[in-house]
């Protein structure tokens, strides 16, 4: 791997990184609700879950699952389900993880596996790696150095990302408790779960 592949590769993830979606939405809610702690604990979950599809990815497992009709339909159908219900639940502000109003107490261990569950149930971790590193590789090189240079850097960007997002969120948690943007915050967050479920339900695979 050349350093200018290198180059094009961080900077397609990290304009991915920092496109908000469900992963984001967690980590801001947590942080608005909870404090910094909380939204470094999700961050750390959402890159557990990544961590895992990467490995799957990586491997030829990711590329039996993708290729399953009935494993794909299965991730791809509870992943849609989870992500709605979340939004709806966020709509209504009873979700522990992404309402922001109320806010209820939650152990940070709570916090790290809704991150890693939220993560899990979007499959389009793992097609969009499925899709994404083989361009980044060089078959006459060693591959499996590749991709772990490929990997380690994924995760270093995502966390920055949404360490990021974390603490402008953390700095803005008072005024938005105190403010009634709240439940309005809630219905928009859970607005955008609600529909990014029903794209994950849209997939179709190439």
């Amino acid at each position: 791997m050349t350093w200018q592949l290198w180059l094009v590769f961080v900077a397609t993830e990290g304009l991915l990184c920092i496109t908000p979606g469900p992963a984001v939405l967690l980590v801001m809610s947590q942080a608005l609700t909870r404090g910094a702690p909380a939204g470094v604990s999700a961050t750390l979950g959402v890159l557990a879950g990544n961590a895992f599809y990467f490995a799957l990815s990586a491997s030829s497992l990711g590329a039996l699952i993708a290729a399953s009709h009935e494993m794909f339909l299965l991730i791809k159908w509870f992943g849609a389900a989870y992500l709605i219900w979340l939004g709806v639940a966020t709509f209504r502000g009873r979700s522990s993880s992404f309402s922001v109003s109320p806010a209820r107490r939650t152990q940070l261990s709570r916090v790290f596996a809704n991150g890693v569950a939220l993560q899990l149930a979007n499959p389009k971790a793992l097609l969009f790696f499925l899709a994404l590193l083989p361009q980044f590789i060089d078959p006459a090189g060693p591959i499996v150095s590749q991709i772990v240079i490929l990997g380690v850097t994924s995760v270093v960007l995502e966390f920055l990302a949404l360490l990021a997002y974390s603490t402008a969120a953390s700095r803005c948690g008072a005024a938005v408790m105190r403010s009634r943007f709240a439940r309005w915050i809630d219905r928009m967050a859970g607005s955008c779960l609600i529909g990014a479920g029903l794209l994950t339900a849209a997939i179709r695979r190439n």
